[in-house]
């Protein structure tokens, strides 16, 4: 968590404005079965609440299985305990055959295909090719989501905006596709735009194709892929629909561990490469869009509220709340790889997503039901730890603190040998 201060406190801190009449924003992120930490983080919030009926968050905005998790909860406004029950449900008994297909006939059917295109892709157009088949995955959908209840949830009062984002293979954009209450307008920004849409599996689907893992699927006249690619400013969505404190919601470590440079004469697999990518899609931009919203909260203490008005520039405070993990999940994955179905396990073993250094693929396509238990777990008692900082959020009549993010203990100066690991700096050396 990074809205951190004393649950006592009920007046603002110094330099800070008085506390908005407050809409709140939820934002979750990418991560493929990564996203069962979500769920825990719900239900511990729904714990400290007090099992709440009424939803906390009228602003719901998800990215790849943050956006599936984001429309169950949009679906359930009128009952967000409901809402989170649901979702446990699911990820505590995920199997992947929910998700991909897993059986042996499909598994190297989709295989034969994949290694057929590759082959003969000069002669054949339009081939729809990826590592899974996902089918799966598009049923459990249409079975568990009706979208038909969410226009009804948003005249109710019980939902102001809820959006899904995919990103355009052929216009490189970042589309957050929204409904919402008829006051809430699109935007577009460079490389991201903002689209009134009537919401469908489709979008979902879309959000959620894992690039290479997953098919692209066309939603109006483009092909999309999975949201977090090119999403430089994963927070936007919900600062563009309304949301003036946002409870975002990770799926990695804020602070990352302290890399040992170590002699490597082993190639690296083609898992370990995706997985690298993939960690670069889904985590690397949410540390740099919170660095930046915290920084023009800043400015804003700094300047004066009348020069800023004068200015026309619409910048206002933003009350952030951060939860994610405080253990790799790369290292917890590899605990859970032997659940997965056999010729799952043959596939991954083909392109070394078993070996040392291809976890972290395995990590994203793990929905197996102990490993997804063990992540909401994590999410749970990581939430709960900070059950004052929760509380302190969720008061419309107090500020929380600025958000203050992990600091990397490290001097991007220092060299070392590559057959000897890297010394963390003291935080003293940094004083200056």
């Amino acid at each position: 968590m990074s809205a951190q201060a004393d649950p006592s406190t009920q007046t603002p801190s110094p330099g800070l404005p008085p506390s908005p009449a407050g809409r709140n924003g939820l934002v979750l992120t990418g991560g493929g079965a990564r996203a069962a930490y979500q769920v825990g983080v719900l239900m511990a919030v729904k714990e400290v609440l007090g099992n709440p009926r009424a939803n906390p968050f009228p602003i719901i905005v998800g990215t790849s299985a943050g956006a599936i998790n984001a429309a169950v909860l949009a679906m359930h406004a009128d009952d967000f305990s409901a809402a989170v029950d649901r979702l446990y449900q699911v990820w505590s008994s995920f199997h992947p055959s929910q998700v991909y297909r897993s059986d042996p006939a499909g598994v190297f059917a989709n295989s034969a295909y994949w290694i057929g295109a590759l082959l003969f892709g000069a002669l054949v157009k339009d081939d729809k090719v990826s590592l899974f088949d996902n089918e799966p995955l598009r049923t459990l959908l249409e079975n568990e989501i009706d979208f038909s209840r969410i226009d009804g949830h948003i005249q109710a009062g019980h939902l102001r905006a809820f959006s899904v984002t995919a990103s355009g293979y052929t216009s490189g954009q970042s589309c957050t596709f929204f409904q919402g209450a008829p006051d809430v307008e699109g935007w577009k920004r460079s490389q991201r735009v903002g689209i009134a849409s009537k919401l469908r599996v489709d979008h979902l689907m879309a959000s959620a194709a894992i690039p290479f893992a997953f098919p692209a699927i066309k939603v109006n006249r483009e092909y999309f892929g999975d949201g977090s690619m090119r999403q430089m400013a994963p927070v936007s969505p919900a600062l563009h629909l309304g949301a003036d404190r946002v409870f975002v919601v990770g799926t990695a470590k804020l602070k990352k561990e302290l890399p040992q440079r170590i002699s490597g004469h082993t190639y690296p697999s083609l898992a370990q490469i995706a997985g690298h990518a993939m960690s670069s899609i889904f985590l690397d931009t949410l540390v740099v869009d919170l660095e930046l919203l915290a920084r023009i909260n800043t400015t804003i203490m700094l300047v004066d509220p009348a020069r800023l008005r004068e200015s026309g520039m619409p910048l206002h405070h933003v009350d952030v709340c951060v939860a994610c993990p405080t253990q790799s999940l790369d290292q917890l994955a590899p605990n859970y790889v032997g659940n997965l179905p056999w010729a799952i396990r043959f596939l991954l073993r083909s392109i070394g997503a078993m070996r040392k250094g291809g976890a972290t693929l395995a990590s994203y396509m793990l929905f197996d039901k102990d490993y997804c238990q063990a992540l909401i777990r994590m999410g749970y008692d990581d939430t709960l730890a900070n059950r004052d900082d929760i509380k302190l959020f969720f008061d419309p009549n107090a500020r929380p603190n600025p958000m203050t993010l992990p600091q990397n203990n490290y001097d991007p100066t220092r060299t070392a040998s590559f057959d000897s690991p890297l010394t963390p700096t003291p935080p003293a050396a940094h004083a200056a």
